[in-house]
């Protein structure tokens, strides 16, 4: 049975990790102890008296809603189908959050969060998801826009996780509405298996019963298979695989975290993010602190590994066991559970459901 708590755990822990992650982003290892000590960066560093998240929970905050605009459009209907065409105009909305885009400007918005005066902030935007959002045609999987693997269409798709329940619908359709959202703006096979990845991580963890019966390792290993079976033609799908394995296997083995991290590689490539984010959150799961904290102090995309590690370590734990001092001062909390408790309860007939989702009024 899905749970409440696990649902605010999964986007307010990305949130989390963002937040850390951002004033450290691509800084190296040394510029990181230099400014904030031996350990790294272990608190937040506020800016104008908040902990500011990245593009990373920009979009996924309208991943979800595309998710929940589709909901209502279609009666409660899920027709997996529909989903990135809603998530497409969800994301042209975001664009135009991050700066002036002409052919952009004239079109009515698809979300409520396009009225949240606080979105309209430049955080960093991804030169692939911008480039790739100024047409209105975005990519698929059959007619790629690009060959781009970056991180940016994994960071955004664990609303996506969360929302389907694989008991109603197969776990592959759930998996390739994941690749389709990445695949929009990131056209490689690396760009959206990792997507899909995380979609089965993030969907597993919520669907799979109590915390104690779940073995995080193994619902990593088996995202490899379930991923597998949809994409193990495609011409890098043992590169995928080949990582998640060794993330695994240093999770469990003796080197130290940032000689785990360096032979991960922690940049802004699709693979390595998600292989960053494994190891943390299986050499860590009961921690956190520590998984978050790891995630972020390295010489890397850090708002993205720790986005993408809060996402998994927040759903595992939920939203009542995270630190209270990472609750504390950080950007857009309520909005984050505002939308992460409509995800959970996926469609409803009244007034307010149909002026945020049907009217994308806020």
């Amino acid at each position: 049975m899905k749970d409440l708590d696990k649902f605010r755990g999964c986007l307010i822990g990305g949130a989390i990790g963002d937040a850390l992650g951002y004033p450290v982003e691509f800084m190296t290892w040394e510029q990181i102890k230099e400014k904030f000590g031996e350990n790294g960066i272990q608190s937040y560093e506020l800016r104008d008296g908040v902990a500011q998240i990245s593009d990373d929970t920009q979009m996924t905050l309208f991943t979800a809603n595309g998710l929940l605009v589709c909901a209502v459009r279609n009666k409660g209907r899920k027709d997996i189908s529909k989903y990135s065409k809603f998530i497409h105009g969800c994301y042209f909305d975001w664009r135009k959050t991050q700066g002036k885009c002409e052919m952009l400007s004239e079109k009515t918005p698809s979300s409520w969060l396009y009225n949240v005066p606080e979105l309209h902030s430049i955080r960093a935007p991804g030169h692939t998801c911008m480039k790739a959002l100024m047409s209105y045609n975005g990519g698929t999987l059959e007619k790629p826009k690009n060959q781009s693997k970056g991180n940016g269409g994994l960071m955004r798709v664990a609303p996506i996780g969360l929302y389907f329940d694989s008991k109603d619908i197969d776990i592959r359709q759930i998996l390739r509405v994941g690749a389709e959202a990445a695949a929009l703006t990131h056209g490689h096979d690396l760009g959206y298996i990792t997507a899909s990845a995380l979609v089965y991580i993030i969907n597993a963890i919520i669907y799979s019963g109590n915390v104690n019966d779940i073995s995080l390792s193994q619902i990593v290993l088996d995202s490899i298979g379930n991923v597998g079976a949809l994409f193990d033609d495609k011409p890098r799908f043992y590169e995928f695989s080949k990582k998640i394995k060794k993330a695994v296997d240093l999770a469990y083995g003796d080197t130290d975290d940032i000689g785990c991290l360096n032979q991960l590689g922690c940049g802004g490539i699709a693979e390595e993010t998600l292989a960053t984010a494994v190891f943390c959150a299986l050499r860590y799961t009961n921690d956190f602190k520590k998984a978050i904290t790891v995630s972020v102090n390295h010489g890397g995309d850090s708002d993205s590994t720790g986005s993408v590690t809060g996402n998994i370590v927040g759903a595992y734990h939920g939203y009542n066991r995270l630190p209270a001092e990472f609750l504390e001062n950080l950007e857009l909390k309520d909005i984050i559970l505002e939308i992460a408790d409509d995800l959970f309860y996926d469609y409803k007939e009244d007034a307010e459901w149909n002026r945020k989702y049907l009217h994308c009024e806020k």
